[in-house]
């Protein structure tokens, strides 16, 4: 299987209680269960996140086949995380084949529905978004795609749930967080969407009607990172010392040649087996608004 340099390999998530989780990923929204296992120091370690060392953690894959993989490590939940209100990783988009299916059908121990399925106002209806926080409460939005937009194709699910097919960011300058993927990694700026962000609003107590600006990063017409400006009373994640960032923790980004990312890696590129690097070469680096970003060497 030929993968695209931009593709998105995966998402990683932090949970208080990895069976539970597990329970949702696999039982729930049909995931298949790929590895489990104990965290190994030097990964950890190229993470930035020692103190993560031996965290049990599991990684599941769509029934699709898509190259795509679902992390989950367990680490204690953070008394001061409050889902869409700080700089980092903010949602992974997952595509599915009926968005309708989700709100009778996500046990409400294991998901919390935030926002149910909807039609997207000022865009053209592409996709009808749902948007559900997990045990983590890392936030996950399942979308069903209708079709494509004028300048990005979408993929259509093939599975219940299916990959993960754009990562939200959040970052205190958008266009510096733009300019670092396309200038490091070798990524495009695509197009300014400006919408009322149910999401955002939500979370910091403004109007309905607040605007949001949003920028896809893109390869040709693959969407990858979407950046979202966020309010001024945004702030930096709390975490605990060494460990992960809680909720959506890492993304990890295909790339074509990992020597030619003029990123600072926190640790130098190295060979790496199991799910997801399958003995490709992989190395993290944190991004202009402080989120950790994972390549992994195609070719």
């Amino acid at each position: 299987m030929t993968i695209s340099h931009g593709t998105i390999l995966g998402g990683l998530s932090t949970v208080p209680d990895l069976e539970p989780a597990l329970t949702g990923y696999r039982d729930v929204l049909g995931l298949e269960l790929v590895e489990e296992g104990m965290l190994a120091e030097e990964l950890a370690a190229s993470w930035n996140c020692p103190a993560n060392t031996g965290s049990p953690y599991a990684v599941l894959r769509p029934k699709s086949g898509a190259p795509c993989w679902f992390r989950l490590i367990e680490q204690p939940a953070h008394p001061h995380f409050k889902p869409t209100t700080t700089y980092g990783w903010a949602a992974f988009e997952t595509t599915v084949e009926d968005v309708w299916h989700w709100p009778d059908a996500l046990p409400a121990d294991l998901f919390e529905i935030v926002g149910p399925p909807k039609v997207l106002e000022n865009i053209e209806p592409a996709f009808i978004p749902m948007q559900a926080l997990g045990t983590g409460r890392e936030m996950i939005y399942l979308n069903q795609v209708l079709g494509d937009l004028p300048d990005t194709d979408l993929p259509r699910a093939a599975s219940p749930v299916d990959r993960i097919f754009i990562v939200v960011l959040a970052t205190p300058d958008r266009n510096r967080s733009i300019a670092w993927y396309c200038g490091r990694l070798g990524l495009t700026r695509g197009a300014d969407y400006t919408l009322p962000y149910s999401m955002i609003n939500d979370a910091f107590g403004l109007s309905p009607d607040t605007q949001t600006t949003i920028t896809m990063v893109s390869e040709g017409r693959m969407p990858i990172v979407e950046v979202d400006d966020y309010p001024v009373a945004a702030t930096v994640r709390a975490r605990h010392d060494g460990m992960l960032p809680p909720g959506n923790a890492l993304v990890t980004l295909a790339v074509r040649d990992i020597d030619a990312c003029t990123v600072d890696w926190i640790a130098p590129p190295s060979v790496r087996d199991g799910a997801l690097y399958e003995g490709r070469r992989a190395a993290c680096a944190i991004g202009d608004g402080g989120e950790l970003i994972e390549c992994v060497e195609v070719g």
